[in-house]
């Protein structure tokens, strides 16, 4: 077990049929259960409006696990055992009769258990049907207890900051803040975890995470496909909100905040909104001189050809919808004064990668001739996982001649077993009730401001500066000039287990 005894559980999913649930969620149940993470009594009830039996959707769940789980195909007397818990509820969301259904299901598992047990409710469905589920729960009171019960709300949370408080306050009315999960998976990745024990348990690198000694930062997330089938969700969401607003402003109050005074998830994301809230919110005239879009034409990745973005299933042919962004920010207090952060996101760029970039000062001292690449810590998220420190050494000779070196902490040299998915780690924590690595409102609301300015300049000029750039290629030129002249490129990831110091034709 991870750490707290769990009490009986029933783990209800609505959107049992979709994408998330299929490709993520079973398999990281599954994962829980033969890693003996589970309580030894636990219910799965899925609700979607589809027409299923329990036997067909159990195999349709098992085709998911036997494609997408960490831990290959399913042993088949470990599933038999694992799909015994599961039940499937077709059911419109619309309608109370739905619930009354699921209060049914529910009744029964705390009968059979002789006892009321915690309550997880997973809402993998579009964002139009996060109000009418919480009213459906709030009226037949199948999660009015503060302690036991909790729902998990998938993004976007809110497509600006006037909806993102409206949600909130109607799901305020309805459940105390510590029943509320918002989730954002990148903050279950393992490497996105490690970087709190990097930086606070080691004292090597934290007297110099400051101004005095960092040039600049750089977070990056590039994705090698398209918007494929989301093009309809994708047009009237863009990069900013799909990404900057959540995942890599997430990894920025990470990667920046200050050492909360305990590790309790309630410190932590108090450190974490108060890093967000000192993000530097810029004026309407300084959107298009720290912030760069673009939209992908026709191209190649990977040897596949990418349709043009306006040409994407359900996008508008004269689309501006951003489908890169790179954006400077600056973090106005003491310890980051004047150090820009860079942060950058595209789709249907040359590869995927997940990359945090720390770059240190040159260093004051110039007694040698040869040019100095100034220290760079590289922390990759994914496809490698693992942390890089590039720094200066002597070549082995006569001469006093340096180059650049690096040095690797690389997870799966160092550890043999699987690494458990985002999701794993995060469904724990939900029935744990630990919220350390999820959002609170406030911290929400905190970060849509931050990206407010940007698309209502956006708005008002929907074509200004909206570059374009080829499918399978690093995106505009203008996001190497926003760099400048901290950097001449964006960094690149780790490639085969050494640093490359800095593509030309990186992100």
């Amino acid at each position: 077990m991870k750490g707290k005894k769990l009490y009986p559980a029933a783990i209800t999913i609505f959107g049992a049929k979709g994408d998330l649930t299929h490709r993520k969620l079973i398999p990281a149940i599954y994962n829980l259960f033969i890693g003996n993470h589970l309580p030894s009594s636990f219910s799965l009830i899925c609700v979607d409006f589809l027409p299923d039996s329990d036997e067909e959707f159990r195999n349709y769940l098992l085709g998911g696990v036997n494609e997408f789980s960490r831990n290959g195909k399913a042993d088949e007397m470990k599933w038999n055992e694992f799909s015994t818990r599961i039940c499937y509820i077709q059911g419109d969301f619309l309608k109370l009769d739905t619930f009354v259904s699921l209060r049914k299901k529910l009744d029964s598992f705390d009968k059979e258990n002789k006892q009321r047990g915690t309550r997880l409710f997973y809402y993998a469905v579009a964002p139009r049907f996060i109000e009418v589920i919480s009213d459906s729960l709030y009226k037949l009171k199948l999660c009015h207890q503060e302690k036991k019960d909790r729902i998990v709300v998938e993004k976007p949370f809110g497509t600006d900051l006037d909806s993102s408080k409206r949600l909130n306050r109607f799901l305020g009315k309805r459940f105390a803040e510590a029943q509320i999960y918002r989730i954002d998976h990148y903050l279950g990745k393992e490497t996105v975890q490690n970087i709190l024990a990097f930086r606070f348990a080691n004292y090597v690198f934290e007297p110099l995470w400051n101004h005095k000694y960092i040039d600049h930062i750089q977070i990056s997330v590039a994705e090698s496909v398209g918007v494929g089938k989301r093009g309809g969700y994708y047009d009237s969401s863009g990069a900013l909100r799909d990404m900057i607003q959540n995942h890599l402003l997430q990894l920025l109050c990470i990667v920046a905040m200050e050492c909360p005074d305990a590790y309790q998830a309630e410190m932590i994301r108090n450190a974490k909104t108060r890093l967000m809230q000192s993000v530097r919110i810029y004026k309407p005239a300084e959107v298009f001189k720290n912030v760069v879009r673009g939209q992908y034409t026709a191209g190649m990745v990977d040897d596949k050809p990418i349709p043009a973005y306006r040409n994407e299933d359900q996008v508008s042919s004269g689309s501006t919808t951003e489908t890169f962004v790179a954006a400077k920010f600056f973090i106005d207090n003491k310890r980051w004064k004047g150090v820009p952060f860079f942060l950058g996101t595209g789709k249907a760029l040359p590869k995927q990668t997940s990359v945090i970039a720390v770059q240190f000062k040159e260093s004051p001292h110039k007694i040698f001739k040869d040019d100095i690449v100034p220290n760079r810590l590289i922390i990759s998220i994914q496809p490698e996982l693992e942390i890089c420190l590039l720094f200066e050494s002597k070549v082995p000779g006569l001469e006093m001649k340096l180059q650049a070196v690096d040095m690797d902490f690389i997870y799966q040299e160092n550890y043999t077993e699987s690494i458990p998915e985002a999701y794993e780690a995060l469904i724990l924590d939900v029935l744990e009730g630990d919220a350390t690595l999820f959002m609170r409102a406030d911290q929400v609301d905190a970060a849509w401001k931050v990206v407010m300015p940007i698309l209502n300049a956006w708005k008002k000029f929907p074509t200004r500066q909206l570059h374009f750039y080829e499918a399978g290629t690093w995106a505009p030129a203008a996001a190497r000039e926003l760099v400048k002249p901290y950097a001449k490129h964006w960094f690149q990831l780790p490639v085969k287990n050494k640093v490359q110091p800095i593509l030309k034709d990186s992100l």
